[in-house]
């Protein structure tokens, strides 16, 4: 990212900030985005009117915003540390049937779900679409995004153990999305990337060994050192270097950075009792106030960015289609992997689990990052095809579900209570 570019974005997220603080009130997240969306609009309408062309001909100079760059080689793993360090490896042990079903199950069925769903929609609507390339699209948006979770979610006053299940999936559904995405991407371009299981298993069980063996070398630092500053920079180490261990080995780094916050926060909690008050907190205020940062600055990114959709063919038909199918894939996957899950906590019979994790599945930079990663495998106008849906539910799961979660979940809250008397 250029100096200039990250001016102008911090400079957006601090006014953008302030302004909904004092006047619209929304949540911060969904604010950022919402506002960047218009922003990024009125700016293609002046560029449109000034240089006295169509949007077509604006669009096609302009330059993306490089978010799967500003991801994939630069934050992502500082993001995914930041959201699963305060995880506590007890509350995994009592779910872990439950998480993983979520994690795995759900995600592979929706990712198919979808693929047949858009393959099927693709026919009526004349896109040429092969079934690879939707079961590609579908691994894209399957996965729940950590940092939308994690962010939006848990300002709702969720249950706690309801909670963690919607962020235990969002954290460890990514490796299998990435393993999803490497299998069918190699259908799509007719090469071979390996079997499904053999991908996944490289992808997850690499990671999670680099991932404990770093943490673990990396701890010994931090356990062993009083201050407090030099304990932020043991950790920053300690997901950096797991990250790019991972993806010189071709492992999951993303995967490797929740397996460094989580037995970060283990191996605190049993080693570093003793420390002091300040080298906690401080541990704990920097990396809260990293992830906000750095959520910021991708809704921000997002936002402006997502008026490029209007370079995909039928743009409104093809978000309405990639939203209504998405619905109905998260849907169906839910339904069918919730017969696995056993005992589902705080309360929540199937039928509302079911509705709340519905309209709780958030999308977010992580599918935009997939889907900018296949403009050199896919014809001009399938890729488009490809980031215009994609874009198309990660603004409406973070805009319009995010800002109607709070009712949602009253509602579901309330029919909890009532089943329960």
């Amino acid at each position: 990212m250029s100096s200039i570019i990250f001016v102008i974005i911090i400079s957006l997220v601090c006014l953008l900030g302030f302004f909904n603080e004092k006047v619209t009130k929304l949540t911060y997240e969904i604010s950022l985005m919402l506002f960047s969306v218009v922003i990024g609009g009125i700016l293609l309408l002046a560029a449109t009117l000034t240089k006295g062309t169509d949007i077509s001909g604006v669009l096609s100079q302009a330059n993306f915003i490089n978010i799967e760059g500003f991801l994939m080689e630069g934050v992502l793993c500082f993001m995914l540390f930041a959201g699963s360090c305060h995880i506590k490896l007890t509350d995994f042990k009592t779910f872990a049937r439950q998480v993983s079903v979520l994690a795995f199950v759900c995600t592979l069925l929706g990712a198919c779900f979808y693929g047949f769903l858009f393959y099927g929609a693709s026919l009526l609507l004349g896109l040429n679409l092969s079934l690879p390339v939707c079961l590609m699209f579908g691994s894209i948006v399957a996965p729940t995004d950590p940092i939308a979770a994690t962010s939006i979610l848990s300002k709702f006053g969720l249950p706690k153990n309801i909670s963690f299940l919607i962020e235990g999936e969002s954290l460890f559904n990514d490796g299998v999305g990435v393993a999803l995405f490497v299998c069918f991407s190699g259908l799509a371009t007719a090469t071979s990337s390996g079997g499904f299981f053999s991908v996944m298993l490289r992808e997850i069980l690499g990671a999670v060994a680099a991932g404990a063996v770093v943490t673990a070398l990396c701890f010994l630092l931090f356990r062993n050192t009083k201050s407090k500053t030099l304990g932020i920079f043991v950790s920053l180490m300690s997901v950096s270097v797991s990250y790019a261990v991972c993806e010189r080995l071709g492992f999951s780094g993303a995967i490797a950075s929740v397996v460094c916050g989580i037995l970060f926060s283990a191996l605190r909690s049993r080693f570093c009792k003793d420390d002091s008050p300040e080298k906690s907190e401080t541990f704990d205020t920097f990396w809260e106030t990293l992830d906000v940062l750095l959520n910021s600055l991708l809704y921000v990114m997002l936002g402006l960015s997502f008026v490029h959709i209007l370079q995909a063919e039928h743009v409104v038909i093809l978000a309405l289609t990639a939203i209504a199918a998405n619905f109905v894939a998260r849907l169906g996957s839910l339904s069918i992997s919730s017969l696995f899950m056993g005992r589902i906590p705080d309360g929540y019979d199937r039928l509302n689990f079911i509705k709340l994790l519905t309209w709780g599945g958030l999308r977010g930079g992580l599918s935009v990052a997939l889907a900018m990663s296949t403009r050199e495998m896919l014809p001009e106008q399938i890729y488009y095809v490809i980031l215009g849906g994609t874009y198309a539910i990660v603004f409406f799961t973070t805009v319009v579900q995010g800002l109607s979660m709070k009712p949602v979940y009253n509602r579901i809250s309330d029919s909890v209570r009532l089943r329960a008397k």
